[in-house]
């Protein structure tokens, strides 16, 4: 019988929010998994909802050790399959025993061996074979501004990675979050959080959540008139993102997904 933890690997995924982050501890790094899932075209889109909320309801949101999770969707992407899972645990260790928690609530859930195979089945109909994982820790090192409202409406999380440099040169990044991310009020929640674990170990990722598209693009405006007013001298801005620019090569890309409320944790 092929679960989600057993495409999930090691983890379920420490992910998104959480909302990724709703669970974060401010005074400790959390980690994060994301499993990137590819949907099967053949199923209904409303059938594939029920069956993960089935499973949320049974499973995720009664494993206290997965302390945050998100199911995020295709929105602007650049593959319209794509269903991002993301968990969120307080520690390592929390990912491995997570895991095992799944399988006894699974049990308990279907405790017909039938009926429990009938459901995973049913579930991994919704999914093609192909996924990919990656392990995540929080950067609290820099800040990070909390999701804190709740909201029925499914919100847009824009994820953009960026490519580190590795040099161990440049700063400033915890100084623009207090003076822009920070103040800008269309950022609803922001969570960043580099690689622990995966292909990539350059990846440094930023989740932004906002109300809307409009107000991510308002969001554009608005870090452009708080840069303007903090660094009015344009001598100090060029000196300031010279040396935040240091911590990366210039490469980077940008997704936008859209969570889904009923699962979230």
């Amino acid at each position: 019988m092929k679960t989600r933890s057993t495409l999930l690997g090691l983890f379920l995924w420490m992910a998104l929010v959480c909302v990724i982050g709703n669970a974060q501890e401010k005074e400790k790094p959390v980690f994060i998994t994301m499993t990137t899932l590819h949907r099967s075209l053949d199923g209904k889109a409303k059938d594939w909802k029920a069956t993960e909320q089935e499973y949320f309801d049974k499973v995720i949101s009664k494993n206290d050790l997965i302390i945050g999770s998100e199911l995020l969707t295709h929105y602007y992407t650049n593959d319209n399959t794509e269903v991002v899972a993301v968990s969120v645990y307080k520690n390592w260790e929390d990912i491995e025993k997570a895991d095992a928690i799944n399988d006894d609530l699974i049990k308990k859930a279907w405790p017909d061996e039938k009926a429990r195979k009938a459901f995973f089945d049913k579930y991994n109909s919704y999914y093609t074979p192909m996924h990919s994982d990656e392990i995540y820790q929080s950067l609290t090192s820099i800040g990070e501004k909390a999701y804190k409202d709740q909201t029925k409406k499914p919100m847009i999380v824009y994820i953009r990675k960026s490519e580190l440099s590795m040099k161990g040169n440049g700063k400033n990044a915890k100084e623009f979050n207090e003076k822009i991310t920070f103040n800008d009020p269309y950022i609803k929640a922001y969570y960043p959080f580099r690689h622990s674990w995966g292909s990539n170990s350059t990846d440094f990722m930023e989740a932004f959540f906002y109300d809307s598209l409009a107000d991510m693009e308002k969001s554009n405006e608005k870090i452009d008139e708080l840069i303007k007013s903090t660094w009015p001298n344009e001598k100090d801005s060029n000196a300031f993102f010279d040396e935040l620019d240091k911590s990366f090569t210039g490469k980077h890309s940008d997704n936008i997904y859209r969570n889904i409320p009923s699962l979230s944790k």
